[in-house]
């Protein structure tokens, strides 16, 4: 079984808007840590898969098809500017009231690509930067990282999460640190070849 990096997509992949959602391509704006992640975590031995809250489809500010444009063209220019891809996305499109079983923070999401890609949950992580992302990584099983820019100390009592970092890249250097399932020696031993 192979171990995952869940990630959340506003706020860790893409900048998240403020009051409002990435309806359109043009509204897609990159933060800069995923490129150099999504190399290091594949090297490592993750499979990287996206799991997001699309509420805006539940609200016809956007279509399904406006969503798989956008994840598309975001796939295209990681493949671009890296030579990696996310290996998977999961999307909930419901709204608040919907009762599913995928909107953060619940696990649906998480178990379904566990199912489908052969993940050990148990030696995966997920880095969101809300506490229904950790919510939803930690029902499922998984360590969860939040990212929090401006986090005080207050933060990390308030959180369910392992650790807090102030940016994916961050997050990251945590996570190779303390993955698990003798993937530090793994990791450490990569490091020197």
């Amino acid at each position: 079984m192979n171990p995952a990096l869940f990630l959340d997509r506003d706020g860790i992949i893409n900048r998240r808007r403020v009051d409002d959602y990435v309806k359109r391509w043009e509204e897609f704006e990159f933060l800069p840590d995923i490129f150099g992640l999504l190399p290091k975590a594949h090297a490592a031995g993750f499979v990287v898969i996206v799991v997001t809250n699309q509420r805006g489809i539940a609200r016809g500010l956007m279509t399904e098809q406006d969503l798989a444009e956008i994840h598309r063209q975001m796939q295209q220019e990681l493949q671009q500017r890296t030579g990696h891809r996310v290996d998977a996305i999961y999307h909930c499109p419901h709204g608040r009231a919907d009762g599913c079983d995928c909107r953060k923070p619940k696990p649906g999401m998480l178990l379904q690509a566990a199912a489908e890609h052969n993940i050990s949950l148990a030696e995966s992580w997920l880095v969101g930067d809300s506490e229904s992302d950790v919510q939803a990584g930690i029902a499922a099983g998984c360590r969860a990282v939040l990212v929090d820019a401006a986090a005080p100390t207050s933060t990390v009592a308030e959180t369910v999460a392992e650790s807090v970092a102030t940016t994916l890249a961050s997050a990251w250097k945590y996570i190779n640190t303390h993955a698990t399932r003798g993937k530090s020696q793994n990791l450490i031993s990569s490091k020197h070849q």
